[in-house]
């Protein structure tokens, strides 16, 4: 389905993303944000292979597909464990395997937005919006879906509703937990990315804005002190190598977001922890670390053993372009208007 971007040919989570944003700005701006618990551990065997024969009627195939399932793991002990249900975490069928599963939830949210169906066109949608119906909207990245609405919170929780009934046959629910309804104007995160609708500073217009979360933020400073600790006695030329493959790696995913200001945070947080590493391993003063990387256009990039520190301000910050229905597919998909 045009609704899912995990692990298929020629998508991205970007576009995942840009989806959320344009929905968003033409008004589905109800949220359902949710989660599978355990999903790649609790599908069902025979509800999976039901879906894959859809498709696959070569038997030795399907033989195969179902060795797969049922080959278990090793455990930490190295007991072998047979598994019951689910897919291998890690294993290199498993995303596939759980992108088939979950295309029921994909069939059943989008019928609706197929020729015929009662969101199939722009004038139906506007048509159920004037009789205080809600519209939907699923974006999925491999077990990890929102649901946009356009309509009210009790219309979330019906479609909520119809998603719960929808996993129970293949052995999956929503984590009561983690699942929640939410309005774009609290914000909510989303494949690493925090995407809130807000007033522009220094006006009355309101937009859909798409920044860097928290979490992944964190997750990169925890890698970069691990990398520059004090007593570390690691080759600094190989500290400034990995981290610049960090540094450039995350700035790349990240550069579509509003994330000049975090960069320029980054770049100073991961200076100070290069520097304070080189004057505790060569004990060397502020003054002579001054003497050293400072000169009379100010600082100088930090340059060591012929590496230099990779400035990850310096990555432009430009908009990814909602690629709508022209993505290209290998199979054909329906012409859907991508329109309120």
């Amino acid at each position: 389905m045009s609704v899912s971007y995990g692990f298929r040919p020629r998508r991205r989570a970007h576009d995942a993303i840009a989806e959320i944003h344009f929905y968003g700005t033409v008004g589905y701006r109800q949220v359902l944000d949710a989660d599978i618990e355990a999903c790649f551990d609790s599908i069902s065997h025979a509800a999976l292979m039901d879906r894959v024969r859809l498709r696959v009627t070569d038997k030795r195939v399907l033989a195969l597909v179902k060795a797969f399932l049922k080959a278990g793991v090793m455990t930490e002990t190295g007991v072998p464990q047979n598994s019951e249900t689910g897919t291998p975490q890690g294993g290199i069928l498993s995303p596939l395997l759980a992108n088939i599963a979950l295309t029921a939830l994909d069939e059943h949210l989008m019928a609706p937005w197929k020729p015929g169906g009662t969101m199939s066109t722009q004038m139906r949608r506007r048509t159920r919006v004037r009789k205080n119906l809600p519209n939907w909207r699923l974006v999925r990245y491999a077990d990890d879906f929102v649901v946009l609405v356009r309509g009210e919170a009790r219309h979330v929780e019906e479609v909520r509703a119809e998603i719960t009934a929808v996993l129970a046959p293949l052995g999956l629910r929503l984590s009561p937990d983690k699942t929640r309804v939410v309005d774009m104007r609290e914000g909510f995160d989303f494949l690493g990315f925090h995407i809130k609708w807000m007033r522009k500073r220094g006006t009355d217009k309101w937009f859909a804005y798409t920044f860097i979360a928290d979490k992944p933020v964190r997750a990169l400073k925890r890698k970069i002190r691990a990398l520059t600790h004090r007593q570390s006695q690691v080759d600094l030329g190989a500290v400034l190598t990995r981290i610049n493959q960090i540094q450039r790696g995350w700035a790349n995913y990240f550069r579509h977001a509003v994330a000049k200001h975090t960069f320029d945070r980054l770049y100073a947080f991961v200076w100070w922890r290069i520097v304070t590493m080189v004057m505790h391993r060569h004990r060397m003063t502020w003054t002579a670390l001054r003497r050293r990387f400072k000169g009379p256009q100010g600082w100088r990039p930090i340059v060591i053993d012929g590496i230099e520190l990779f400035p990850i301000s310096s990555v432009p910050v430009t908009r990814y372009r909602w690629r709508a229905t022209t993505i290209p597919s290998a199979w054909p998909t329906e012409n859907i208007e991508p329109a309120a």
